[in-house]
C-alpha cells in the first residue's frame, strides 16, 4: 500500500466513517439530482464506499439495480448493506482493484480527492473500465490543482478538475451534466461538485 492507501485503511480512515457518513436521505436527494439526465440505472458500483450511504441511496432510486462498493478500510466494509439483494463487495482499493465486470454506473464521491496526483491516472482508468456507460465524479472542484491540508495533515487532499481530465484522456466520454452543492443547502454534500459524463462509442 502507498501512503494514501495506508492512512485511509488505518486508524484515521475508522475515525472518518465514524465522523463522517453523510445521510442517506441526503444522499437520495443528491442522487437523484445528480442522475437526472441518466437512462436506465440496472446496475452501479462506488468506489471508495465507506459504511454504504451512497449506495443505501442509489437502492432507494434503483430498486432492481445490483449494487458494488470498492473500499479499503475493513471498518466500514463491515457496515456495508447486505440486506440489498444482488451486493458485491471487494475490500480494496482503487488503485489495484480485482473487480473486471462493467457497469451501468461506476463512480466516487470525495474519493479521487484523497488520490495522489500521481496514482490519479491509474484511478482514472479503473472507473473508466468499470463503467459501461456512465461515470459521475463527484468531488471537490478547482481549475488548477491545488493541495489543501486536511485535519492537520499534508499530502492527503487535492482539489483539481477532476472530469475535465477524464474527458480529455478517453476520447469517448462526453458531459452530460454537472452541478454543485452548497454546504447550507438543506440536504447538504459539503461544497461537493458532481460531473455526470457518458460514453459514446
Amino acid at each position: 500500500m502507498n501512503a494514501q492507501e495506508q492512512f485511509w485503511a488505518g486508524e484515521f480512515g475508522n475515525a472518518y466513517n465514524k465522523r463522517s457518513p453523510g445521510s442517506v436521505e441526503a444522499n437520495t436527494v443528491f442522487f437523484a439530482r445528480a442522475l437526472a439526465r441518466a437512462e436506465f440505472i440496472g446496475s452501479a458500483i462506488e468506489f471508495g464506499a465507506g459504511v454504504g450511504n451512497n449506495l443505501r441511496a442509489l437502492h432507494n432510486l434503483y430498486r432492481k439495480a445490483s449494487l458494488a462498493a470498492v473500499e479499503i478500510n475493513e471498518d466500514a466494509a463491515a457496515h456495508l448493506p447486505t440486506d440489498i439483494d444482488r451486493f458485491q463487495v471487494w475490500r480494496e482499493s482503487i488503485l489495484n482493484c480485482s473487480n473486471t465486470h462493467e457497469y451501468d454506473l461506476a463512480f466516487t464521491k470525495t474519493l479521487l480527492i484523497h488520490i495522489a496526483p500521481d496514482d490519479l491516472p491509474r484511478a482514472y482508468d479503473v472507473l473508466y473500465k468499470a463503467s459501461a456507460r456512465y461515470v459521475l465524479v463527484c468531488e471537490y472542484y478547482n481549475p488548477t490543482p491545488v493541495e489543501v491540508e486536511y485535519r492537520g495533515h499534508s499530502g492527503r487532499l487535492w482539489k483539481r478538475d477532476f472530469a475535465g481530465e477524464m474527458l480529455h484522456r478517453y476520447a469517448n466520454l462526453r458531459l452530460v451534466d454537472y452541478g454543485f452543492v452548497y454546504r447550507r443547502d438543506p440536504f447538504t454534500q459539503d461544497d461537493v461538485t458532481y460531473f455526470l459524463l457518458e460514453k459514446r462509442n
